[in-house]
C-alpha cells in the first residue's frame, strides 16, 4: 500500500487582500495562515507516513521575493526529507513569475518537473508524470508534453490548468475533462482552481482546492487529497488543512422586536457557527436580513451593533467578524396620517435623484478623491458610469442614515 498527499495553490505569504481585517491580532493570524496551513500539511504527511507529497503548482505567490519565505519552505521540505518522504512539484503561473523558484536550492528529496515534461518512477508499479509552466502565460494546452503512461503500472499526472475555464480564474493550459480521460492516466493531480472539485473517479481527476483561503472571497473549509494505492486501485480522501476558515452566513431578524431579542438571536447564531468550525479560527461575514419592527433603530445604531457582534463573536470563541452587512427590509408603511418624517423621507429621496443635486454631490466626491493615490481612484471610479453609481449610492446611504436617526427616535 502506498499513500500520497496531493495539494496545490498554497500561495505562500500571499498578501492580505481584505481591507476589512483591521484588527491587528486578526491581521497577524491571517497573514501567517498560508504558512501555518502548509506546516499542517507537512505534519499530516509525516503522521500518515505518506510516500510522497504532490504539489500541483502555485507554491509561491507572484513576484514576491522573500528570504524568509525561502528559509521557511526549505525547512519544511527538509522535515519531509528527514522522514524519507519525497516531493514532486510542478510550477504554476505564479511560480513561473516568482524569482525564488529559479534560484532556490531545494532539498534533494524534491523533484521539480520542467516545462518539457517528464516522468519519475516512485516504485516498481507507480510513476509520477508532470509538466511545469515555462513562464506565467500558458495559453495553449500542455497535454502534448506529457510522456505516455507506463504500461502495467499506476500512472499519476500533475497539471496546473484552468480546464475549460472557471469564474474568477484566468485561462491557463486549457483542456477539457474528456481530453484528460483519454490520456490513459489513473489519477490527474490538478491545480489552479481554488475550489475543491472531483471531476471524475474513473480515472480520478481531482482539483484539491487550496489548503488555506486568503479572504472572504475564498470562503469555506479548505483541504488536500490523500490517495491510497493498493493492488492497483486508488481511493481518495479529503483532508482538512485550513487554520483559518472564512465563512459567510445570513440571519433573519424579523422576530427581533427588541434589542434584547436581537442580541439573543445573534448570540445563538454565532454559537452555532462556532460549533461548526473545523479550523482553529474563523472569520465571519454576517448579513442581517428580514423585516424587523426595529428596522430604523437598527440602522440608526449600526456602529453599536458592529461593536456588539464583535464582542459576542469573541465570547463565542475562535470567531472574528470581517463585516456586518445590513440587508433589512423597511417595515410596511403605516396607514392613516403621514408623519413629518415620512414627508421628509420622500423629499430627501426626491432631492437625491435630481440632476442638480447629483452634480453638486459629484463635485464634492471628486474633491475628496483627489487626495487618494491615482491607482486607488482608478479602482473606485474606473469610468463615468462607476462615478455616477458611487454618487447615487452615497446620496441614498446618507439620506437613509439621516432618516434612521429621526425615525429611530419615534415610538
Amino acid at each position: 500500500m502506498i499513500r500520497l498527499l496531493h495539494t496545490a495553490d498554497i500561495h505562500l505569504d500571499s498578501p492580505l487582500r481584505s481591507l476589512a481585517l483591521r484588527n491587528e491580532d486578526l491581521r497577524t493570524t491571517v497573514e501567517a495562515a498560508t504558512r501555518a496551513a502548509f506546516s499542517r500539511l507537512i505534519d499530516f504527511a509525516m503522521s500518515e507516513q505518506v510516500t510522497a507529497l504532490l504539489i500541483a503548482g502555485d507554491l509561491f505567490d507572484g513576484k514576491q521575493r522573500s528570504a524568509r519565505t525561502a528559509a521557511f519552505l526549505t525547512g519544511q521540505l527538509d522535515r519531509l526529507r528527514a522522514a524519507e518522504i519525497r516531493v514532486f512539484y510542478i510550477k504554476g503561473n505564479h511560480d513561473a513569475e516568482n524569482p525564488i523558484t529559479g534560484s532556490l536550492d531545494l532539498p534533494d528529496n524534491v523533484h521539480v518537473f520542467d516545462a518539457r515534461g517528464g516522468k519519475v518512477q516512485l516504485s516498481a508499479e507507480l510513476w509520477i508524470h508532470g509538466v511545469s509552466f515555462a513562464d506565467r502565460h500558458a495559453p495553449e494546452s500542455l497535454l502534448p508534453r506529457f510522456p505516455e503512461p507506463v504500461a502495467g503500472a499506476v500512472n499519476i499526472a500533475m497539471l496546473h490548468t484552468s480546464l475549460a475555464g472557471a469564474a474568477g480564474h484566468d485561462t491557463y493550459a486549457p483542456c477539457h475533462i474528456a481530453d484528460l480521460v483519454g490520456m490513459g492516466f489513473d489519477y490527474w493531480a490538478l491545480g489552479h482552481i481554488h475550489k475543491r472539485q472531483v471531476h471524475s473517479e474513473s480515472p480520478w481527476i481531482v482539483m484539491p482546492g487550496m489548503p488555506q483561503g486568503r479572504d472572504i472571497g475564498e470562503a469555506g473549509p479548505k483541504s488536500a487529497s490523500l490517495l491510497t494505492i493498493e493492488n492497483g486501485t486508488i481511493t481518495v480522501e479529503e483532508v482538512p488543512t485550513s487554520v483559518v476558515d472564512f465563512t459567510q452566513t445570513a440571519l433573519d431578524v424579523t422576530e427581533a422586536d427588541s434589542d434584547d431579542a436581537l442580541r439573543s438571536l445573534l448570540r445563538a447564531h454565532l454559537e452555532a457557527v462556532c460549533a461548526g468550525i473545523t479550523a482553529q479560527t474563523a472569520v465571519l461575514r454576517l448579513t442581517l436580513t428580514g423585516q424587523s419592527p426595529r428596522y430604523w433603530q437598527i440602522l440608526r445604531d449600526q456602529d453599536v451593533w458592529q461593536e456588539t457582534i464583535a464582542d459576542l463573536a469573541q465570547m463565542a470563541g475562535r470567531l472574528w467578524i470581517d463585516k456586518l452587512v445590513f440587508d433589512l427590509a423597511a417595515p410596511e408603511a403605516r396607514t392613516g396620517a403621514v408623519s413629518a418624517t415620512d414627508e421628509l423621507s420622500r423629499t430627501m429621496l426626491d432631492i437625491a435623484s435630481e440632476s442638480g443635486f447629483n452634480a453638486v454631490a459629484r463635485a464634492k466626491i471628486d474633491t475628496v478623491l483627489q487626495d487618494l493615490p491615482a491607482a486607488l481612484r482608478a479602482r473606485l471610479i474606473p469610468d463615468e458610469a462607476a462615478a455616477e453609481a458611487l454618487t447615487h449610492e452615497l446620496a441614498q446611504s446618507g439620506a437613509y442614515r439621516v432618516l434612521a436617526r429621526m425615525k429611530g427616535a419615534e415610538s
